[in-house]
């Protein structure tokens, strides 16, 4: 097995949400945290966990951000990060995979599966040795609790409950 750690200065996750059902409001969450165990000879045996930083989520709205950092939403203040731990991971090509795990967002655990597409490893001209994975999933944030909405007028909500993640990592290899 190969250890790699998440590098914090790049690697993000995103998001992408309906906002009044007519147009979709994108952030991110800008400190996040992790390994990656990589077994070079069976990838099914590979395994990560990651924190992300709930208080490093922006959306280019200061206002917007202190009300998804609020009780309405990821509640902060009791739950200051989000986790995923995989525990299952199956091939689907040369450089993609499916990676199963438990992602707790609001200190509400639930399954997920990320599609993910990996790169390298490469050797940076600074001596490090570093890959990178894009992982993409959707989930339902009322299935973690998150369920403050608003009526529209004319029918729908204020904020829909599909939310497109993606999680850019690059990561280093540890030496032994």
């Amino acid at each position: 097995m190969t250890k790699w750690t998440i590098d914090p200065d790049h690697s993000v996750a995103a998001f992408s949400i309906r906002h009044m059902m007519v147009a979709h409001v994108r952030g991110q969450f800008n400190q996040m945290s992790g390994t990656i165990l990589r077994d070079e000879d069976d990838a099914t045996k590979s395994s990560m966990e990651m924190t992300i930083d709930v208080n490093s989520i922006t959306t280019g709205i200061q206002k917007r951000d202190d009300h998804l950092k609020s009780e309405d939403f990821f509640d902060a203040a009791k739950h200051p990060s989000m986790t995923f731990k995989s525990s299952k991971v199956v091939l689907t090509g040369l450089q993609n995979a499916k990676v199963a795990g438990d992602l707790t967002i609001h200190g509400v655990t639930r399954p997920v599966t990320f599609d993910v597409e990996f790169a390298g490893p490469v050797k940076s001209p600074f001596g490090e040795t570093t890959m990178g994975f894009t992982a993409e999933t959707e989930i339902n944030r009322a299935d973690f609790g998150m369920t403050w909405n608003e009526p529209m007028e004319m029918g729908g909500v204020m904020v829909g409950n599909e939310v497109q993640l993606t999680v850019d990592i690059e990561a280093d290899m540890v030496s032994e």
